[in-house]
């Protein structure tokens, strides 16, 4: 059975970082640092992926994240191209974004988010030769990307690489990921586990609290506090994780949506800050402030409404890239197995669900084993100014 718990967690941060877009509410970054969970659940399904199938997980991680990517490249890149965009080689990047992928004025607003998987994709790179360290030499490796953050924050490193700030600042969440995978988080004692959690939300607290960025106390401006604050927050939310959550399904309608966003969860990353962008000025045209609560709760419905179209039209690719049947609305009901098939199934030793879809992932369950099939997902944002942000 699917571990409901992690699609929770999901789903929370996907609506978080979409409120978080429209209203620009730095709290809420504190409430909830949505995106570092993200890389945390995305970093616990590589290594579950790498652990069964060893190198070729990457390429099966690359297949499922890029095709969603594409299409939004088919659309945007050429709109960009004419109204002012460079043709330059740096155009491929939309194919392949190891860097940050070439934007005109708009579509840099628009087509923000890219950032996130720019750095999914530095993980997925990296994350064969980091379970490899994570496995021989557990504790080090994980606090390798704190010391690095510390250093550079500290000043120690002055000028490092873009790449090495992204690693120092979320890299720490995906090795959590692989220790959420192993088990190693829920087999941590209460006064091993609670001592850490304190010190690190008091170290980060600390630090947010010295150092306000221009948005105050928002976790996107402030890095080492967002890594500390972040570890504190997953530390409790994987560690203490619940066994179940079965009563997500107890409401069909709510479990319903919490399936539909797990398994679109990428579409509507890549497509909500669009919406966002283009909502924008009905600020001044209708005169809603972030001191609205009813012109910033439309807001937020609109852009829902306008994700989930563009979810109908495009979602299915999703459903394409984890070589599943295309789906208009995600999580219907799955044809029956014919006994036949049960029978064979039984008799090789599989579960009849396991044998009727052998292509999609497993998920670790809440001591690390791999307990269900399940699709990954992402989602996340950082931003500089106003309540247009990027993650």
């Amino acid at each position: 059975m699917r571990n409901r718990y992690l699609d929770l967690l999901r789903f929370l941060a996907i609506v978080r970082v979409v409120v978080y877009h429209v209203t620009g509410w730095a709290s809420l970054t504190l409430l909830f640092p949505a995106m570092s969970v993200m890389f945390a659940l995305a970093g616990s399904l590589m290594a579950t992926s790498l652990h069964r199938s060893g190198p070729a997980a990457v390429g099966r991680r690359l297949r499922r994240l890029l095709p969603s990517l594409w299409v939004v490249a088919a659309i945007f890149v050429p709109a960009m191209l004419l109204t002012g965009l460079p043709l330059t080689p740096k155009v491929l990047l939309w194919l392949f974004p190891v860097a940050d992928p070439p934007a005109n004025y708009w579509g840099a607003l628009a087509l923000s988010p890219i950032w996130y998987l720019r750095d999914y994709l530095w993980f997925v790179l990296a994350s064969p030769v980091a379970l490899w360290l994570f496995r021989r030499y557990p504790l080090p490796t994980l606090v390798a990307p704190y010391c690095l953050l510390l250093a550079i924050e500290l000043g120690v490193y002055p000028n490092a690489p873009n790449v090495l700030r992204e690693f120092g600042l979320y890299f720490g969440a995906w090795l959590l990921g692989f220790a959420h995978q192993a088990g190693m988080l829920r087999r941590l004692a209460n006064r091993v586990l609670v001592p850490t959690v304190l010190a690190l939300a008091a170290a980060g607290g600390a630090w947010i609290l010295s150092h306000p960025g221009p948005r105050g106390y928002d976790l996107n401006d402030n890095p080492l506090g967002n890594a500390l604050w972040s570890a504190a927050f997953i530390l409790v939310a994987l560690g203490r994780a619940p066994s179940s959550a079965d009563w997500v399904d107890r409401s069909a309608l709510f479990g319903r949506t919490v399936t539909v966003l797990n398994r679109r969860a990428l579409t509507v990353y890549l497509w909500h800050m669009a919406f966002v962008v283009a909502l924008t000025p009905l600020v001044d045209v209708v005169g809603w402030s972030h001191q609205d609560l009813l012109g910033l709760a439309i807001r937020v419905v609109l852009v829902f409404l306008l994700v989930g179209v563009v979810t109908a039209l495009f979602g299915w690719v999703e459903d394409v890239a984890a070589q599943r049947p295309p789906e208009l609305i995600p999580g219907g009901r799955r044809p029956a197995v014919p006994a036949a098939r049960q029978h064979a199934g039984s008799r090789r030793g599989a579960e009849p669900d396991r044998a009727a879809d052998p292509r999609e992932e497993a998920v670790p369950g809440p001591r690390g084993r791999a307990a269900e099939p399940r699709e990954d997902a992402v989602a996340g944002q950082r931003g500089r100014g106003g309540d247009v942000t990027t993650r």
